[in-house]
């Protein structure tokens, strides 16, 4: 068994994701970045728009890490401005690509058989 299909197989054990796991992911999977960081791209109109306090996404954050989704550095990517180089920088791991990944997949499949039931606009009967 491959590498892949080994990360393949442990991502599976995540889903589903909870909709605040799945942008927390799909927004470090821009990059490290810190927990305000994050908090701000959660609420940007290009995105989910999700409104997540601290406390709770720093309960995810913690169960990202436990799991091994996400990894925590105090090394700030280079670039970073002064006043942001003393927080804690969190970033995706390959597992992390991968369960994102694998959500993406199952997230496709229940859009196409909406679609398919006439559910969604693209497919199906009206």
């Amino acid at each position: 068994m491959t590498r892949t299909d080994l990360l393949n197989e442990q991502a599976e054990e995540f889903l589903p994701l909870r909709p605040p796991v799945l942008e927390i992911l799909l927004t470090l999977g821009e990059g490290p970045l810190h927990g305000y960081a994050i908090i701000q791209a959660l609420r940007d109109p290009d995105g989910a728009e999700l409104r997540i306090e601290t406390g709770p996404l720093y309960r995810h954050l913690r169960r990202l890490l436990e799991g091994g989704l996400i990894s925590q550095s105090e090394e700030p990517p280079p670039g970073t401005r002064d006043d942001d180089r003393r927080k804690a920088y969190y970033a995706l791991t390959a597992l992390g690509e991968a369960v994102v990944r694998a959500e993406g997949r199952r997230l496709e499949g229940l859009v196409r058989q909406t679609r398919r039931l006439g559910l969604l606009p693209g497919g199906g009967t009206p």
